[in-house]
């Protein structure tokens, strides 16, 4: 019997990785409480069903920024996937194109740029975190244009990366046969560093992310680059009218899996701000704590046109490569496929506001 939610591919995925694996993989920052918090916010939502709605066919598919996808739930941008099995993104983005599903690859993935685009079917964006070191980060983005690549992700969220008590424990860095093999390995080399108390990846980003990035510098990125821009780590209403005044094309709801600034908004509870903060055609989508097909119908609900779903796809890679995430997006789909029957909202366009309540409001 295959996997009958995510859940039963994460038990798989613990027991084939190390401890410092699994620790850097399921971790967050501080306390954790943002970590804990993405996936509460969705159990304090309750969904209203229609009735007598003929949902006789379901349709999920969506088109964002000009690329047609056959499901609004995507795979977020994660670093080192060659943690997790030997192809990494190759596997990757085979089971996100065969699923019909966006995948945004990261600066620091392990197979190259061109190799991921080689394996892919669907549509591919590449994150970016902004170096220091500028030119690294231009030859990263010609390489992905080059490439195919169909949109930039910036991270926004990341000065500097949050305090991870499990890694720094751990005293985790990435071991040496798995590389970021896009850069040079010198920009590199910190994050390889394992000392006890600390981790190598906190002191890579405090020597190679700028933190002076302001606004202001997306001139620099868009005057490289022709590929749409798209901010993840978007959290206020404010931040949301400035990613718009500034040419973003689209915006990430993020609070970066609850990795960055513990206490921070869960992503589904800043939601509704961002979307109402920003133009119409202009996609929002979000990532943190999605776990269920239900959990994308609510985030579309309120105001998201896709979802990024992060640690299922890497549980799903460690538990069996390519298949292990082919499993995870068709459970993902065919859960969001039975939301949209059993709420009597057969398209996507069907979902709104109107489809969601908190769980504690009152009966009129």
């Amino acid at each position: 019997m295959g996997p009958l939610e995510l859940a039963d591919l994460e038990r798989a995925a613990r027991a084939r990785l190390p401890a410092e694996v699994w620790d850097f993989l399921q971790g967050g920052s501080g306390a954790e409480r943002t970590l804990a918090a993405n996936r509460a916010a969705y159990e304090r939502c309750r969904l209203r069903p229609r009735t007598l709605v003929d949902v006789s066919t379901t349709d999920q598919s969506l088109t964002l920024l000009g690329s047609p996808l056959d499901t609004p739930v995507g795979i977020a941008p994660m670093a080192y996937h060659r943690l997790f099995h030997p192809e990494g993104e190759t596997a990757t983005a085979r089971a996100a194109g065969r699923a019909g599903a966006l995948m945004v690859a990261g600066i620091f993935a392990s197979r190259t740029l061109e190799s991921i685009a080689q394996a892919a079917t669907g549509p591919l964006w590449l994150q970016l975190y902004w170096l220091r070191r500028r030119d690294a980060l231009a030859a990263v983005v010609e390489r992905a244009e080059a490439a195919g690549y169909r949109a930039l992700v910036l991270t926004v969220d990341a000065p500097r990366i949050g305090r991870r008590l499990r890694d720094a424990r751990n005293g985790f860095a990435i071991p040496a046969h798995v590389r970021a093999v896009n850069l040079d390995p010198a920009l590199m080399a910190a994050s390889h560093r394992a000392d006890e108390g600390s981790s190598g990846l906190a002191d890579h980003a405090r020597e190679q992310f700028d933190p002076t990035l302001t606004w202001a510098d997306l001139a620099w990125l868009r005057e490289r680059s022709s590929l749409p821009i798209v901010l993840k780590g978007i959290l206020t209403a404010e931040d949301a009218r400035l990613a718009a005044e500034h040419g973003a094309d689209a915006v990430v709801v993020s609070n970066h899996g609850g990795r960055q600034l513990d206490g921070a908004l869960p992503s589904l509870a800043a939601l509704p701000e961002v979307a109402a903060a920003v133009p119409p055609n202009l996609p929002v989508l979000l990532d943190g704590g999605v776990r269920t097909g239900t959990d994308a119908a609510l985030a579309i609900a309120l105001g998201a046109r896709a979802v990024l779903i992060g640690r299922p796809v890497l549980w799903g890679l460690a538990a069996g490569g390519e298949h292990g995430v082919t499993q995870v997006l068709d459970l993902l789909k065919a859960e969001l496929d039975d939301t949209l029957a059993l709420l009597g909202r057969p398209r996507l366009a069907d979902l709104g506001p109107s489809a969601v309540t908190p769980s504690d409001r009152q009966p009129a």
